[in-house]
Formats: C-alpha cells, structure tokens, sequence
C-alpha cells in the first residue's frame, strides 16, 4: 500500500492511494491531511501545478500535472484546524 508520494523532493503522507492508466499515461489520485501549519507551504507547492512525482513502493517516477483538486476546508489559517486534499495527477506526455 502507497503510505507516501513525493512531489518536487516534498514528501506527502497519503490517506488513500488510486493509479489509473489512460491511454498509456499514469494517473494517480490520493487523498493527504494537511493541518494549518502545513497549510501554507502545501497550497504554495500546488500553485506549481506541474510536480516530479515520485511513488517509491511502486518504483516509478513520472512528470505529472494536476488534473483535479479540492479540499475539505476553504481557510485553514485558523489554528489547529485539518484539512482533507484530494489531488489527482496525470503524467505529462513527452
């Protein structure tokens, strides 16, 4: 079981891991946690919107852009408060 996938060298702790094929492409969706500590430097990372991916218990590592997102909470600068991220990735055709 996926417990972590690396986005640009950013570890991230997933709660639910799911790969696709389409049309030869990877695509992966997971659900992550992510407290308002986190909050911040995660949105930060996403703005990116095109990560080195890395799933290390399946031994791949692929370009992938963000083909869907969303999160439980809308504001999470209020202490103490977390959120659920859903993130889905598709590999970047070369």
């Amino acid at each position: 079981m996926v417990q972590e996938i690396i986005l640009n060298n950013i570890p991230i702790k997933v709660e639910s891991y799911k790969e696709d094929n389409i049309d030869g492409l990877i695509k992966i969706s997971v659900d992550f946690k992510v407290t308002s500590d986190e909050y911040h430097d995660i949105t930060t990372l996403l703005y990116n919107g095109t990560f080195e991916v890395k799933v290390l218990p399946k031994g791949f590592t692929f370009q992938g852009t963000i083909t869907q997102y969303s999160t439980s909470f809308t504001n999470l600068y209020e202490k103490n408060q977390v959120g659920v991220f859903s993130l889905s990735l598709l590999e970047v055709k070369h």
